[in-house]
């Protein structure tokens, strides 16, 4: 049986999506990525493909100096070193599972070439920093890039011991009645039913603490805001019969809410774009927010 994702692609005319991708560039934070890529592929029976993005040198000055031929050759061989690493790692993590995996050196611009990889997959999967990150950044410029830019959802991984996270821990999902939230929706109660674990379903009936006000019925206010849930559940939690579901209501910000439940979790799924966006927009607030500050794996569901 396809998931719902894929079912999503074939209806789009994208089933021709190979998988699942992780990117490959030697730090720690990819390697965590690529941990978590191929445990992932091995619950979605998914084939695995590693990418190394091979970047031409930048050369500055005048007149330009010539490149050594062998820098190319250089570049070429510490590629291949850097997959069969990660391929190692893959193996040891799959164990006797029969997935397929892949791997391939594409030169040219990190980001430009793994949005263009992203046309064509499920998943892709990338360390939080890559290896030029600063070390007190959250957010390296590629990982950034593509949550903005991915033609596909993509997952951002965060600690180096995501591995070690309670395989028993739920998934959390923010969920607002956006297109965007919809898909986050679909993506979380996927993951949750292949981990065999609870679903812990949030949503923010209002975006402040509020206060006492005499002339606003608040209890009809938070009404409103279960039964948008209850709405926003019903269909998933019929087709995921398997998944327990916990619902988390508040009047306070939702990227805060996220964060603070994500603490207890192995997984958090948010929308590119909440119920404020726009046409256009790139990446939402709380999204932004969340997956700058979060320290566990986030899916940022992006639109295929």
């Amino acid at each position: 049986m396809l998931s719902d994702l894929l079912l999503r692609q074939k209806e789009m005319g994208v089933s021709n999506r190979s998988g699942i991708v992780a990117a490959v560039d030697g730090s720690p934070e990819s390697m965590a990525a690529v941990d978590w890529a191929a445990r992932s592929a091995a619950m979605r029976r998914s084939p695995l493909k590693l990418v190394h993005v091979m970047i031409p040198p930048v050369v500055i000055g005048f007149p330009e100096a010539a490149i050594p031929a062998d820098y190319f050759e250089w570049q070429q061989e510490e590629g291949r070193k850097l997959l069969a690493e990660a391929r190692n790692a893959v193996e040891k993590t799959l164990g006797d599972v029969p997935i397929e995996v892949s791997s391939e050196i594409i030169s040219g611009s990190a980001v430009a070439t793994l949005v263009d990889v992203s046309k064509t997959a499920q998943l892709i999967v990338v360390g939080c920093r890559g290896r030029g990150a600063l070390e007190r950044g959250l957010l390296g410029s590629v990982s950034s890039s593509l949550v903005h830019h991915a033609h596909c959802p993509v997952a951002v991984i965060h600690d180096e011991d995501s591995a070690t996270r309670s395989s028993t821990a739920p998934v959390v999902v923010g969920i607002d009645g956006s297109p965007a939230s919809e898909l986050a929706t679909s993506i979380a109660f996927e993951e949750a039913s292949f981990r065999g674990v609870e679903l812990v379903a949030v949503h923010a009936w209002h975006d402040e603490k509020l206060v006492e006000v005499p002339t606003v019925d608040w209890s009809a206010v938070r009404g409103a805001g279960e039964e948008i849930l209850s709405e926003r559940l019903a269909g998933w939690t019929e087709r995921y019969p398997d998944v327990p579901v916990r619902r988390v209501l508040v009047a306070d910000k939702v990227a805060r809410l996220l964060l603070e439940q994500s603490e207890s979790a192995q997984l958090l799924v948010v929308g590119s774009r909440g119920r404020g966006g726009f046409v256009g927009m790139l990446l939402g607030s709380v999204a932004t927010a969340v997956v700058n500050t979060a320290r566990l794996p986030v899916i940022v569901a992006r639109e295929l």
